[in-house]
């Protein structure tokens, strides 16, 4: 397998990828260990090809890195779509593993709606302590004394501090910028088509720096590279790629070339 090629065949056919996730994507999903300057190197020339953005400081990181595994935050998404109708996407995921629990669409975000949302994600033995959310008026006292009866201690972020909820604001930006700035939904049915395949994407093949990188919930066993060995190859294997949302992203791995 040659190296540079590859690097060039998944910019090519990822444009919304920076280096440091094509590195990622190598050593998660292929063994092939390079670092994002070995990928830069590679890089096809493109002057407007940019990485992904650092995600700003918190100023109580200490507490939510500390407490991350109990911690689930939430946020709402506005989506325009082609008809210029208004939809409202609600997003729950897991601080620690950075797993989108649950997502949802709705023309008219109550707070009865919202609440089912909940009741709907988290199960009734699950370990979350914290709940992470800003100061919408969708989230009544209503919503925060159910929250409190499924056993969660409601942290609302400080007026005009989005930084505060900065893991999920950060997903807000992915789901923009991997799948919403290329996709103009027609309907609610079909804008609840599109996340499903992407949140799937998301959770179970998108490798993700800040867990080393790893994959929330790896869909399949991924072939491990050899002891003493920079990077995994073998004669008997080939690259083989999964096209995602029509070919606007892809997932890749390795398979046998049949006998």
């Amino acid at each position: 397998m040659n190296i540079r090629k590859l690097i060039v065949r998944m910019a090519e056919e990822n444009p919304t990828w920076g280096q440091a996730r094509v590195a990622a994507e190598l050593s998660v999903k292929l063994g092939i260990y390079v670092s994002p300057r070995t990928v830069r190197a590679y890089w096809p020339p493109e002057p407007d090809r940019r990485g992904p953005r650092r995600t700003s400081s918190q100023r109580w990181r200490t507490f939510v890195r500390n407490h991350a595994q109990s911690i689930v935050a939430c946020d709402f998404l506005v989506v325009v779509t082609a008809r210029f109708r208004t939809l409202y996407v609600f997003l729950l995921m897991e601080v620690g593993t950075r797993r989108i629990v649950h997502c949802n669409v709705t023309a008219h975000p109550t707070a009865e709606w919202t609440l089912q949302q909940f009741r709907e994600a988290i199960p009734s033995d699950h370990l979350y302590r914290f709940l992470i959310r800003d100061r919408d008026s969708i989230f009544s006292t209503e919503v925060d004394e159910q929250l409190k009866a499924f056993g969660l201690r409601v942290l609302r972020t400080p007026a005009r501090a989005p930084q505060a909820n900065a893991y999920c604001e950060r997903l807000v930006g992915t789901v923009r910028r991997e799948c919403l700035d290329f996709m103009i939904p027609l309907s609610e049915k079909q804008l609840r088509t599109i996340l499903a395949e992407w949140v799937t994407h998301y959770n179970q093949g998108r490798p993700h720096l800040s867990l080393g990188p790893g994959i929330p919930e790896p869909a399949e066993m991924l072939l491990a590279p050899q002891p003493h060995r920079r990077h995994f190859s073998a004669k008997d294997c080939k690259v083989v790629a999964r096209a995602v949302l029509g070919g606007l992203h892809h997932e890749y791995r390795w398979e046998r070339i049949a006998a």
